[in-house]
C-alpha cells in the first residue's frame, strides 16, 4: 500500500480513501467504477475529531491539484498526492475539531492554473469578492439562530439618504426596527461600519430579530453605513470619525427614538470597520459608551517598520498611539472577536490586557475560524448579548 499512499494514510479521516486503495489495488480493471462509488458514497471532505482530508478527481488530464486556504500558520497552497496512477487526488491536513476553514482549489492542467471552488463539497460561504467552499470539522455548527425562526416577529430596515459635507456626495444609511419599535420611545443604537456586508453575508438582520425575538439582547436600532472608499475611508481618516460623529448620528437621533444615555451608544465593525471604530472613540471620546471590534486589523509596531502596505501607515500610527493612553477613549465596555486563523490573532490578543489595564470591560472571544463574515457572524450572539443583554437569557442545543 506504501506505493499507493502517502502520509497520513494512518488517519481516521483517512480509512475511507485506504479501503478504496485496496479496492483498486485488488481489481485495477474497476478503477474508475470504484472512484464512481466512492465519491457517491461520501461527504467531502472526509473529517474525523482532528483532521480533514480533502478529495478532488478529474477525468481530465491534471499535472497537480492545491490546497488554498487562509490558515495563518498552515504553508498557504498545499499539494495533493495522487492515488496512484488513477483520476483521484487527496491531502489530509490536521484541523482543531471545531475549525471552519474556507478555501479553494488550484488545479493544473497543461501547465495553466485555474482557481475553482471544490466540486464534490456544496457548502459554500459568500463575501463581496465571490464563494469559497468550506470544511467545517464536526465540532462546528451553523448556530441556530442565524435562520428565521418560527413565531420570530421580524423588525424591518428603513433607508434614508443625506449630503455628507465631510465627503462631498450623498450618503445612504439603513435602520434596523424592532418589530416592537415605537416612535415615542427611546432605544439603545448601534452604528455599523460596512453595514451592507453584515446584512447580506452575516445574516445580521435574522440575528438580530431572533435574539431580540427571545430576550437575548435588548431592543435597538442599528444604524448600517458604508464607506464608498472604504479601506482608506476606514484606514484611521479623520474623516470617518468627523462623518459619523457630525452627520451620521445627528440624522439617526433627529429622525429615531434614540436613547440620550452614552451607555446606550455602540461603535462596531470588523476587520479595518474596527479600526475606524475604536479611531472613532479615541478621536470623539464619550461619545459612545461600547465597542464591538470583529478582527480588527490594529497593526502596531513597538520598533523598526512595520512591513505591510502604505495603506497600513496610518493605521500603524494610530494604533501606536492608542496603545500608548488607551484610557483616553472613555469607553466602559469592549467585546473584542478574532479568529485563531488570522494573522491578526496576535494583534487582537495584545489589547484585551491593555485594555483591562486602563479599567475598560473587555471580553474577548476566539474560534477557530479564518478572517470572513461567517467568523463575524457566529460571534454577533457573544458581543450583543454581553454588550446589551436582555432581560431573559435563553441557551440553544
Amino acid at each position: 500500500m506504501s506505493a499507493v499512499l502517502g502520509s497520513g494514510a494512518d488517519r481516521q479521516a483517512m480509512k475511507p480513501v485506504v479501503e478504496l486503495a485496496r479496492r483498486i489495488e485488488a481489481d485495477p480493471s474497476r478503477t474508475e467504477e470504484e472512484i464512481d462509488a466512492f465519491v457517491s458514497a461520501n461527504t467531502f471532505p472526509l473529517a474525523d475529531a482532528d483532521s480533514a482530508v480533502f478529495f478532488y478527481r478529474s477525468k481530465e488530464a491534471v499535472e497537480a491539484v492545491y490546497l488554498v486556504h487562509w490558515v495563518f500558520g498552515l504553508e498557504s497552497r498545499q499539494p495533493f498526492l495522487r492515488l496512484g496512477e488513477t483520476s483521484a487526488w487527496y491531502l489530509p491536513v490536521e484541523l482543531p475539531g471545531s475549525a471552519r476553514v474556507e478555501y479553494k482549489l488550484e488545479v493544473v492542467r497543461g501547465g495553466r492554473s485555474s482557481w475553482v471552488r471544490d466540486p464534490l463539497n456544496p457548502r459554500q460561504a459568500f463575501d463581496p469578492f465571490g464563494a469559497n467552499s468550506v470544511c467545517a470539522m464536526p465540532g462546528y455548527h451553523d448556530p441556530r439562530w442565524v435562520r428565521p425562526e418560527t413565531g420570530i416577529r421580524p423588525g424591518r430596515i428603513v433607508s434614508f439618504t443625506e449630503h455628507s459635507k465631510v465627503y462631498g456626495g450623498s450618503r445612504e444609511t439603513q435602520v434596523y426596527l424592532p418589530s416592537e419599535y415605537k416612535p415615542h420611545k427611546r432605544y439603545p443604537l448601534v452604528i455599523c461600519h460596512d453595514g451592507r456586508d453584515y446584512l447580506r453575508f452575516a445574516a445580521m438582520q435574522t440575528v438580530l430579530d431572533n435574539l431580540i425575538g427571545r430576550h437575548e439582547i435588548a431592543p435597538m436600532l442599528v444604524a448600517f453605513t458604508n464607506g464608498h472608499d472604504r479601506n482608506r475611508e476606514y484606514g484611521a481618516d479623520p474623516r470617518q470619525p468627523d462623518f459619523v460623529v457630525n452627520e451620521l448620528l445627528p440624522w439617526v437621533t433627529g429622525r429615531f427614538g434614540v436613547s440620550e444615555d452614552v451607555a446606550d451608544r455602540a461603535i462596531m465593525g470588523a476587520s479595518f470597520g474596527g479600526v475606524t471604530s475604536l479611531f472613532t472613540a479615541w478621536t470623539h471620546p464619550g461619545v459612545f459608551g461600547k465597542l464591538m471590534l470583529q478582527s480588527g486589523s490594529f497593526v502596531f509596531t513597538d520598533i523598526g517598520h512595520h512591513g505591510r502596505s502604505p495603506l497600513f501607515d496610518p493605521v500603524v500610527t494610530f494604533v501606536n498611539r492608542f496603545r500608548a493612553d488607551p484610557g483616553r477613549i472613555g469607553v466602559r465596555r469592549i467585546f473584542l472577536s478574532c479568529g485563531q486563523f488570522e494573522s491578526l490573532i496576535w494583534f487582537n490578543r495584545s489589547l484585551g490586557p491593555l485594555l483591562r489595564e486602563a479599567g475598560i470591560e473587555t471580553r474577548f472571544v476566539e474560534s477557530a475560524d479564518g478572517h470572513n463574515w461567517i467568523n463575524w457572524r457566529d460571534r454577533l450572539r457573544d458581543g450583543l448579548s454581553w454588550l446589551y443583554p436582555g432581560r431573559l437569557w435563553m441557551y440553544y442545543e
